[in-house]
């Protein structure tokens, strides 16, 4: 019995070292996927930037498989497969947009807010770029559910703001649109994150000029 007892103590010691290595592991394979995604993203462009976004999928994919009960695994399985979705374009992106859709999913399942609420940031723009039935599950009721759920959880994100104000302004609601991106232009910075950090403000920028273009073109009608 007096065996049993002390034995108890080292093994959930040893329970414990396993599970802090394991996630140090998936977490330090999904940095490599994000840093990665943001080299593709945002610094390659055409047929190369297509041939990034294959092989970093099938990186992707060995490390769900390698940590399957890992949600920010998915998370990131789920955003390299819609912006590889993106870079491709044509019908021939819908298997990657479904496919995206069920790791963002199978992420949420896992553990709802990793990431501080990624999953509902990437799932809401999924369902607000991608096209409404018969062609794919667009759906914009979804996309709005999804991504105030983002804000929730993240409110002074520079994805959560950067996705909900790129929406509104697709619904041409403008001044709330550009209160949003303002929010996300004023995000505080990501460590370790820079290339992507700098990439977002870049469009952050963007769709604003386009917002304040929008906004002087409906006074000038009026």
């Amino acid at each position: 019995m007096k065996t049993l007892i002390s034995i108890k103590p080292v093994y959930f010691v040893a329970l414990l070292l396993v599970t802090a290595m394991s996630h140090a592991g998936v977490m330090d394979e999904v940095s490599a996927l994000q840093t990665r995604w943001a080299e593709v993203n945002y610094t390659l462009e055409g047929d190369a930037q297509k041939d990034a976004f294959a092989s970093l999928v099938e990186q992707a994919d060995k490390v769900t498989s390698a940590y399957p009960d890992a949600a920010e695994a998915w998370i990131w399985n789920g955003i390299i497969k819609s912006s590889y979705a993106g870079a491709k374009g044509g019908l021939g992106a819908l298997g990657l947009v479904k496919a995206s859709r069920k790791s963002l999913e199978k992420a949420m399942s896992i553990e709802p807010d990793a990431m501080r609420g990624s999953a509902y940031t990437s799932l809401g723009a999924l369902y607000y770029k991608v096209p409404g039935w018969p062609i794919g599950f667009g759906d914009d009721d979804k996309a709005e559910e999804l991504l105030k759920q983002a804000l929730k959880i993240n409110p002074d994100g520079i994805d959560s703001n950067y996705f909900y104000g790129e929406f509104l302004l697709e619904n041409e609601r403008y001044e709330d649109a550009k209160n949003y991106l303002l929010k996300a232009q004023q995000a505080s910075p990501r460590a370790n994150r820079p290339l992507a950090d700098k990439g977002r403000q870049t469009e952050i920028s963007e769709l604003l000029r386009s917002i304040d273009e929008k906004l002087v073109a409906a006074t000038e009608n009026d």
